[in-house]
C-alpha cells in the first residue's frame, strides 16, 4: 500500500443539473493523455460513491501530491454560469462525510484538505479543511 499523508477532496466543476459520473469522467481525463479517472472515487449527486483509481495507485488529481495522496471528486462545484458554487447535495455532504470518516481510519496520519490547498483554483467550492477538521481517527467502532 501507498504511504498516504492526504485525502484531497475535489469537484467537478460542473453544474448542478448537468449528469456527470466515475465513467464521463474517466473519458475526460483519458481525452487528456491520462491513463483514466485520476480521482480515487468520485461522489454522485444522488450521493452514491463509485470507485475511480484503485486507491492501491497514484492519483492523478492534485500536482506534486498524487503519490502521497488519496482523491475524492464530488460532482457539481459550479453555477449554471461555470461560477463557483458550493451546491452539493445533502446526500453528497453525508456521502462525503462517511467516506472521509471511513479513509481517516485507514489512514489516521493524513490531513484532509481541499485542491485549492494546493493550487490557485477555486476546487471544491468550499473550505474543506476548516470544514472536516474535527474528522479524527476512530479506533473503536463500537
Amino acid at each position: 500500500m501507498r504511504d498516504i499523508n492526504k485525502i484531497v477532496i475535489h469537484c467537478s466543476a460542473t453544474p448542478p443539473d448537468m449528469f456527470v459520473d466515475k465513467d464521463m469522467i474517466d473519458r475526460w481525463h483519458k481525452e487528456r493523455g491520462w491513463s483514466g479517472c485520476g480521482y480515487h472515487y468520485v461522489i454522485k449527486r444522488d450521493g452514491q460513491i463509485e470507485l475511480g483509481r484503485p486507491i492501491e495507485k497514484i492519483g492523478a488529481h492534485v500536482k506534486g501530491h498524487n503519490k502521497t495522496s488519496v482523491g475524492i471528486c464530488y460532482c457539481g462545484g459550479v453555477d449554471e454560469d461555470m461560477q463557483e458554487q458550493d451546491n452539493r447535495t445533502e446526500s453528497q455532504k453525508e456521502s462525503l462525510l462517511l467516506l472521509l470518516i471511513y479513509l481517516k481510519n485507514i489512514f489516521p496520519k493524513a490531513s484532509i484538505h481541499g485542491h485549492r490547498d494546493f493550487s490557485t483554483k477555486f476546487c471544491p467550492s468550499f473550505d474543506a479543511t476548516s470544514e472536516y477538521k474535527h474528522i479524527t481517527y476512530e479506533r473503536n467502532f463500537s
